[in-house]
């Protein structure tokens, strides 16, 4: 490589420094361009306002941390709203802060700081990995973090908390509905008589703000009683005591003695001794596992309500508070009784004390001897007892307790009484099995709960063509009956009407006092306790429309218990408004051991299927009509993700080709869009299920391990649909008439199944015979496609050789055309030197004419001059000058001008 580059050093010097200067050139250039590499970047813009200069927020949109610290300390309640000014979620929060500030700006000063900005200290100092961030500071107390929704009715029901962490209670009306609230109270007394602030106050203020700070929801509310005989009835005597309110567990009193008396102590001992009555859910809209924790503790009763945290009363909330204390009320306390007339705003007696102590219970109403209580009980189709009665009345005889008065002085049937009787009567089921089903038949039967209650059952059978209920003069009750199917003809079963449950009573018949007690401690008369749950309406409806509320509700009201360990989803009929009677009917008829609420079901729109569809489409809502009403059906499984259902589509269309539509339905279900009741629910898909007609209660499955096939459907339905293989009972054995005509039915069966197969084999034969044409037309088509192909490749060599011969000649031309360009310019330089010569030979003939006139002029002159003058006009030898204008001699001339036209013979 040296030697190389000497070598060319030593041939092309130039080349050599150039690349020097060239190599020194880049080195300058890289090290400007890395010297300049900063400026490179655009810098950041400069912040702006974020808020507008109208608004009641103090924008300090350069991060001036240190400035809002300093105002912070002049301000009682400060709010500081961190933000980013790219962010959506606090764009989205910076019109409900001003909205809060507009109301509040008077009293609370609010301060929203840039906390992006790169050279301002909120980013320097502050390490935030969400925003907006709130922070509230009560004086020198701080920071409250607000967690809660980023509405402004919220942002100033919680700063209105931070502002008055404690309720001033001054009375017995006030005292009241602290403690009938659903939230935990804790209450503190001090008297201001003796200090303008007693000992422990501060402490106790400090506590309130503590609880603020670990639950932004504010579920423990802290209240300050001044009045020592409204004390007493809380059992505070001290100055500086603590109550802390639980509604079904002894109240707890502050033990100073064994805890310090510090704010954090006070706050954890409420919050770990709080009883909770009812719980807000407010789902922050993300991945979490909120609901999913609640679910587990059993099953959860959520409502949906439209809730106003500014509002100063609550009716609904109120009703629903009612509800729960009754619901848990399970050893009728007094204290509870008196909180619950409270919140009826009936006029109670003089308020008792609350004390921890056990209460004196009151002793029970007297008795009434009145009628017993009866109900009508419809059996369903499927009960066995179904064969001989079908409906039956059901009465309680009790010789002590259950029947309690109410308001009209009327005998009143407990909820649970007719649910126990109810148990009972199905287990005594069997002592009406040989009754003629046109007698009426009644026996008594003792409870198999207590050995104290017996009940009475009358069975009868109601007319089976009679639908809708019947008025009936004997009887209290009106009797309810349901249409039962003739079996006769056409395969088809009316749809049951509505039949009224024990536990609806209340509809039927409103003249009965609604303020019962069946529904008092009914959370620890069943193993189906409810868990509580409130959510707001107004920011989580979404999560109604996912639990079935209707999205075009014109109130946003909504109730569903969902048990996870039961996988049960219930809801409140949505045309039934949302109060305090519907509300236990709903829990009442969850809790029943028998219950009568249906799974709420999922499914899509019902669709009008054209009626020349082969297959029948099944949703939630037809699967009754479809499927349990019509005749023989068979009804496929499939999901829109089952890749191997489509692959079934052809099959299942030549079997309804095949089958006859009037006495056989092919349809099939979208499960995977369409709930269905767990005992039509399939575990695989696909599956395949048939329902024979009369006997749906005999549904088969198809085998799993047999292909599915036209074949094999068309055995299994064969197999299967024939009445024959059905168990049947002695009692009920075919007749002759029915084996005939099942016979004749068959035999038209079969005969449809024979002209079918024949329309199947013609299709079968002139399918062979295109097959023939078309395997001819195929060979055909093969036998030209290689033809061409072989044309092709012939086409594609001589292509190759035209081209190889095209580049030759191409090459040719180019050679031949620079040898003429060469020759033309060669001529040209001909040309030019040619009209050079003639130009040059004009002059030199025009000089030689003209000087043979100047010798014959001469000559003339000279001859007749004498021979002495001759001899002296000789030219003088070579070394003599010549005049000018002298001649030369005329051998001299003559020399000259053959040298002049040597040239000329030349270029001729």
């Amino acid at each position: 490589g040296l030697r190389s580059a000497s070598l060319m050093a030593r041939r092309r010097p130039e080349l050599l420094c150039g690349a020097v200067a060239l190599g020194c050139a880049l080195l300058l250039a890289l090290k400007f361009t890395c010297s300049r590499a900063k400026d490179v970047i655009i810098p950041a813009k400069p912040p702006v306002s974020f808020f507008s200069s109208r608004s009641p927020v103090l924008d300090l949109f350069q991060g001036q941390l240190d400035y809002a610290e300093h105002v912070r300390r002049d301000s009682e309640v400060v709010l500081l709203f961190f933000y980013a000014p790219w962010c959506g979620q606090s764009i989205a929060a910076r019109a409900e802060i001003e909205q809060a500030a507009s109301q509040l700006s008077d009293q609370v000063l609010f301060v929203a700081i840039n906390c992006w900005w790169n050279q301002g200290k909120c980013r320097k100092q502050k390490h935030f990995f969400y925003f907006p961030v709130i922070y509230l500071y009560h004086r020198s107390f701080g920071p409250i973090e607000y967690k809660g929704p980023m509405s402004a009715v919220y942002i100033e029901k919680f700063v209105r908390r931070v502002m008055k962490p404690l309720l001033y209670i001054p009375s017995q009306s006030e005292l009241l509905d602290f403690l009938s609230n659903y939230e935990p109270g804790v209450l503190g007394f001090f008297e201001f008589s003796g200090s303008p602030q007693p000992p422990g106050y501060l402490t106790f203020f400090t506590s309130a703000l503590h609880s603020l700070k670990k639950d932004y929801l504010g579920t423990v509310r802290f209240g300050v009683i001044t009045n020592k005989h409204l004390a007493k009835l809380v059992s505070l005597v001290h100055s500086g005591s603590v109550y802390l309110h639980r509604h079904f567990n002894t109240s707890l009193v502050f033990p100073r003695e064994v805890i310090n008396y510090t704010a954090e102590n006070i706050y954890k001992w409420a919050l770990e001794n709080r009883e909770t009555l009812l719980r807000w859910l407010r789902p922050h809209g993300g991945k979490s596992l909120l609901l999913n924790n609640e679910l587990k503790k059993g099953p959860a009763l959520f409502l949906f309500i439209p809730f106003n945290p500014l509002a100063e009363s609550h009716p609904l909330i109120d009703e629903i508070t009612e509800v729960a204390l009754e619901y848990n009320n399970c050893h009728r306390d007094q204290v509870v009784e008196q909180l619950l007339q409270h919140l009826r705003r009936v006029d109670a007696p003089v308020f008792r004390s609350l004390a921890p102590e056990p209460l004196v219970q009151l002793p029970d109403p007297p008795l009434i001897t009145a009628s017993p209580c009866c109900n009508t009980v419809v059996l369903p189709q499927w009960h066995s007892i179904s064969r001989t009665h079908n409906v039956c009345e059901l009465c309680i005889n009790q010789t002590a307790g259950g029947i309690k008065p109410s308001s009209v002085s009327m005998p009143q049937c407990s909820f649970f009484e007719m649910a126990a009787a109810l148990d009972s009567f199905y287990l005594k089921e069997q002592t009406f099995h040989h009754v003629a089903s046109d007698s009426i038949e009644c026996s008594n039967f003792l409870s198999s709960y207590s050995p104290f209650r017996y009940y009475t059952a009358c069975c009868r059978t109601v007319n089976r063509g009679v639908t809708g209920f019947i008025d009936s003069e004997q009887d209290v009750f009106e009797t309810p009956t349901i249409a039962f199917s003739s079996l006769e003809g056409k395969c088809e079963v009316d749809t049951p009407s509505s039949v009224p449950h024990i536990e609806e009573n209340r509809y039927l018949f409103p003249e009965v006092d609604m303020s019962s007690t069946d529904f008092t401690g009914l959370s620890c008369r069943t193993n189906k306790t409810l868990n509580i749950y409130l959510l707001d309406s107004n920011l989580f409806w979404l999560y109604a429309e996912r639990l079935g509320a209707p999205s075009t509700a014109r109130v946003k009201e909504f109730a569903a218990i969902v048990d996870v360990k039961e996988e049960s989803h219930y809801i409140l009929d949505p045309k039934q408004a949302l109060m305090k009677f519907t509300l236990e009917s709903f829990i009442q008829n969850f809790s029943v051991l028998y219950s009568p609420l249906k799974r709420h079901l999922i499914g899509s729109d019902s669709a009008q299927f054209p009626s020349q569809h082969l297959i029948t489409e099944v949703t939630t809502d037809t699967f009754w009509e479809v499927v349990l009403q019509k005749q023989d059906v068979l009804l496929l499984y499939y999901a829109q993700w089952c890749g191997f259902c489509p692959s079934l589509n052809h099959v299942f269309i030549q079997l309804a080709r095949l089958l006859p539509s009037d006495t056989f339905t092919v349809a099939r279900i979208d499960v995977s869009q369409n709930d269905l009741p767990w005992e039509f629910m399939v575990d695989r898909l696909p599956t395949v299920l048939f329902f024979p007609c009369e006997r749906k209660d005999l549904s088969v499955k198809y085998p799993e391990d047999l292909p599915i096939t036209l074949p094999n459907l068309l055995r299994f339905i064969l197999h299967h649909s024939d009445p024959a293989s059905a168990p049947q009972d002695l009692a009920n054995a075919p007749t002759k008439e029915c084996l005939q005509s099942e016979a004749v039915l068959q035999q038209g069966h079969i005969s449809h199944l024979e002209r079918e197969i024949q329309k199947l084999r013609a299709e079968i034969s002139t399918l062979q015979h295109a097959q023939v044409q078309v395997e001819a037309r195929l060979s055909s088509a093969r036998r030209d496609e290689h033809q061409l192909l072989r044309q092709k490749q012939t086409l594609e060599q001589q292509h190759s050789l035209l081209q190889l011969h095209s580049e030759q000649l191409q090459a040719l031309y180019e050679q031949k055309t620079q040898e003429l360009e060469e020759l033309a310019r060669r001529l040209q330089e001909l040309a030019d030197a040619s009209e050079n010569l003639l130009t040059e030979n004009t002059w030199l003939k025009i000089l030689v004419a003209t000087m043979e006139r100047k010798l014959e002029g001469k000559a003339r002159a000279e001859n007749p001059a004498p021979p002495e003058e001759a001899h002296s006009d000789r030219p003088e030898p070579s070394g003599a000058p010549r005049l000018p204008g002298s001649t030369p001699p005329p051998s001299s001339a003559s020399s000259a001008l053959a040298s002049d036209r040597s040239p000329e013979n030349r270029t001729d």
